[in-house]
């Protein structure tokens, strides 16, 4: 197919086209965030649109009937809250400036720090020819609507190769994610970590089984509407104990209960039969992955946030055979607990030349920073061996 016989547009909600239709976009192990009931979950709640500065403006591209052969998630924003890649100095400059750095083009999960496909393609079209469309689409979108950027956050490597071939700038960021090596308990986890690593583990868990703590595990399919109420307590604490306000709402949690349930799982904290805390886990069975979301506790216990969002999943990782358990952006402490540093990158483009210029820059430097804050971390990986390393 000739580029020219393809056409882009732009819808302002996932309702605009079918679930199938965008659906049969993913691959199968594209994962459960792209899915059109999580993305439309967002939308049809609130939590992005409106007056979110989550201003909906999926990329869609199209043969000349109309058929969907590839698109992009994407986003207007008019702040760079809810992102993980923190691009406030850039705003600042361009504010020092008198320049607008928002609305700003972003294809991206909202809240969700997670790597996957951000250029989807119909299985029946031609990879590169559509990928290359969609990204020189994105970038017309940002001229011919003076935004100042563009930003792709988290996408799979060869996305990332075909970005770069139209002038995007890669930046790094650093996550950690456990890797279940065959553990067949908890315990088997535990011998695989230096005696240091091992004795605190112990200790944390002791000082919360002090409390007569038990833990209910709830899969999505299961869960109730009461669970999903308590688990969003737990959650909209966290926030205000942060003097923040939450990015999901409760209408949000129980749509993704209903919608989602195969891809969710609940863990709640009780003490003397009464609910206290609670953490949620998104699950995809295809690659064997769990991400650790959400956690939040309306009694404070010493060293529970350990045991309900890593150890408690831990447990949950090795019963269930997943693979890798991201524990979400940032967070050093995560390594004393058996996760390991991970690079993701994300991929930008500044409009302004003088700008860009600027932060292709401040990227190189900021790369070799990384580089060597990679090789900091990894002179404390907490396993005896590094044969085991991923």
């Amino acid at each position: 197919m000739k580029q020219d016989a393809i056409q882009l547009r732009v819808i302002q909600s996932l309702s605009d086209i079918t679930e199938e239709s965008w659906n049969a976009l993913l691959r199968p192990d594209a994962g459960p965030f792209l899915k059109h009931a999580f993305l439309s979950a967002l939308e049809e709640t609130g939590c992005v649109g409106g007056n979110t500065g989550w201003q909906i403006a999926h990329l869609i591209a199209e043969d000349s009937k109309s058929r969907i052969l590839g698109a992009m998630p994407l986003y207007l924003k008019q702040h760079s809250y809810g992102e993980f890649v923190f691009d406030w100095a850039w705003a600042q400059a361009y504010e020092q400036n008198n320049m607008r750095y928002y609305p700003k083009a972003l294809s991206a999960i909202p809240f969700t720090p997670v790597r996957g496909p951000r250029l989807l393609v119909s299985a029946t079209a031609n990879k590169n020819l559509i990928q290359g469309i969609l990204i020189s689409g994105l970038k017309k979108l940002v001229t011919q609507n003076a935004l100042s950027s563009a930003h792709v956050l988290f996408p799979e490597d060869g996305e990332l190769e075909e970005l770069q071939k139209q002038g995007f700038m890669l930046r790094d960021s650093v996550q950690f994610h456990w890797h279940n090596t065959g553990y067949q308990d908890f315990e088997g986890f535990l011998a695989a970590l230096t005696m240091k690593r091992r004795k605190n583990i112990r200790r944390e868990r002791a000082a919360v089984a002090s409390h007569q703590i038990r833990y209910r595990h709830i899969p999505g399919s299961i869960a109730s509407k009461e669970d999903w109420t308590f688990f969003y307590r737990c959650y909209k604490n966290t926030y205000v104990e942060h003097h923040s306000s939450p990015y999901l709402t409760e209408e949000c949690i129980q749509l993704l209960g209903s919608s989602v349930p195969e891809n969710l799982h609940l863990i709640i904290a009780m003490q003397d039969e009464r609910p206290i805390a609670s953490s949620l886990l998104v699950v995809d069975q295809m690659t064997k992955t769990a991400y650790g979301r959400y956690w939040g506790a309306i009694e404070h216990i010493p060293c529970l946030h350990f045991e309900l969002a890593y150890y408690q999943a831990i447990e949950y990782c090795i019963k269930s055979g997943i693979q890798i358990f991201e524990g979400g952006a940032q967070g050093e402490h995560k390594m004393a607990r058996g996760f390991l540093p991970t690079t993701l990158q994300s991929a930008h483009w500044i409009e302004d030349p003088g700008f860009s210029n600027a932060v292709k820059r401040f990227l190189e430097r900021e790369h070799a920073g990384m580089a060597a804050y990679i090789d900091e971390l990894e002179q404390h990986i907490p396993l005896k061996s590094s044969k085991v390393l991923p």
